[in-house]
């Protein structure tokens, strides 16, 4: 197998994570491996040693319609690369560097097989009106089937693109995010910064409407409680609008804005509880991290992701007891607060959270799971 793995950058997130650490496991298991790349930022750490090729070293703050336009030239571009270096196999991870995977093998008469990578919940993250959606959604539609394999890394997420995108069930496969547990494990606690005479709760994500912060606020406010402190760490457009609900509401001493932290596990280990609120996601990683750090998860019953996580058995209108936390519905302040008091009052039940979560999380240990994306593109066998 000589393997090529397309992607726009490697500027930070969820798929470029995976991307880097692809790459690592390939070069460390002597398979021939390619980075194929859009833009020239590199944020993950990779081999020395990676063969690194551009299609085009853009500029990210394109409008969406000039990305849209060069995806033909991007795709012949690609199918000239494929060629000359005799790729067997071309995987491509998120929308765009898919797009141009597929139009790509139908620009040259050089075989190679094609999978592309889907990583979030298409009919959720492309329902927004405008342009950059309605595009997304119908290329998705026209071109994924043409993979000769589609992976996603939630059921959730798979079971959309079959239902809504055309996508042949016998090409879906799904492979769950990996998790670097023994990163996570070699990081010391940060002991000294949360106050233990107080309910200390974290949360990580970017602020933006999607991840409803303002929905977690909400209901810190709602409890009333002075021992109960919220630590929200990321950075977004929403941050400003953030200071002014918590100064409206009151809550300067018990809600903080902590920006972005290179290192957000020291205080994952050393808080009480990780809570979530996003409205959808792909498969959220942080409920990996957090779980990895041995936290309890406080988490919407978001499409996709938490439910398989957390294994979930019966979807309720009510908070969600799992042997790892608690699930609520999504955009329901009254619940979130009723899930935050059940920790707070039921102390051992936080503590076996805890214990299970270390058995849970090694079902994503990163080898693990990158050995089943190798498997899998090796075993990709459909005629194309």
């Amino acid at each position: 197998m000589k393997l090529g793995i397309l992607i726009y950058s490697l500027s930070g997130g969820g798929a470029e994570r995976v991307v880097s650490y692809l790459v690592s496991y390939c070069i460390k298991n002597n398979i021939d491996v390619h980075l194929i790349l859009m833009n020239p930022t590199i944020k993950y750490d990779i081999p020395k040693n990676t063969k690194i090729h551009y299609i085009e070293k853009s500029n990210p703050s394109e409008s969406g319609i000039k990305k849209a336009l060069k995806i033909p030239v991007l795709a012949y571009k690609y199918a000239k690369l494929v060629k000359q270096l005799k790729l067997t196999h071309s995987l491509s991870f998120l929308t765009r560097p898919s797009f141009i995977n597929v139009i790509a093998s139908k620009l040259t008469t050089y075989k190679f097989k094609v999978i592309t990578n889907e990583r979030a919940f298409p009919s959720l993250q492309y329902s927004y009106k405008g342009f950059q959606s309605s595009f997304n959604k119908t290329l998705i539609k026209a071109l994924y089937k043409k993979s000769d394999l589609v992976i996603s890394n939630s059921y959730g997420n798979a079971g959309d693109l079959v239902d809504n995108f055309e996508v042949p069930s016998e090409k879906m496969k799904v492979i769950h995010n990996p998790i670097d547990l023994s990163k996570i494990e070699n990081i010391e606690p940060n002991l000294s910064f949360f106050d233990s005479e107080k309910f200390n709760i974290i949360t990580l994500g970017r602020l933006d409407i999607g991840k409803n912060h303002e929905m977690l606020i909400r209901a810190i406010h709602q409890l009333q409680n002075p021992l109960l402190r919220l630590y929200i760490f990321g950075v977004g457009d929403l941050h400003e609008e953030f200071e002014q609900l918590i100064e409206a509401l009151e809550l300067k001493e018990q809600v903080y804005l902590m920006g972005f932290s290179p290192n957000p596990y020291q205080y994952l280990k050393s808080a009480d509880l990780f809570i979530f609120g996003s409205n959808h996601e792909g498969f959220p990683n942080v409920l990996l991290e957090a779980m990895a750090c041995r936290l309890p998860i406080l988490s919407t019953n978001c499409q996709s992701g938490p439910s398989e996580i957390m294994e979930l058995e019966t979807v309720k209108e009510d908070i969600m007891i799992t042997d790892y936390g608690i699930l609520v519905p999504i955009k329901n302040t009254d619940l979130m607060a009723k899930g935050i008091s059940y920790f707070i009052d039921h102390k051992t039940y936080t503590e076996t959270c805890k214990t299970n979560s270390k058995s849970r999380i090694k079902d994503f240990e990163k080898d693990t799971i990158l050995k089943k994306y190798i498997d899998l593109i090796n075993s990709t066998n459909i005629a194309h």
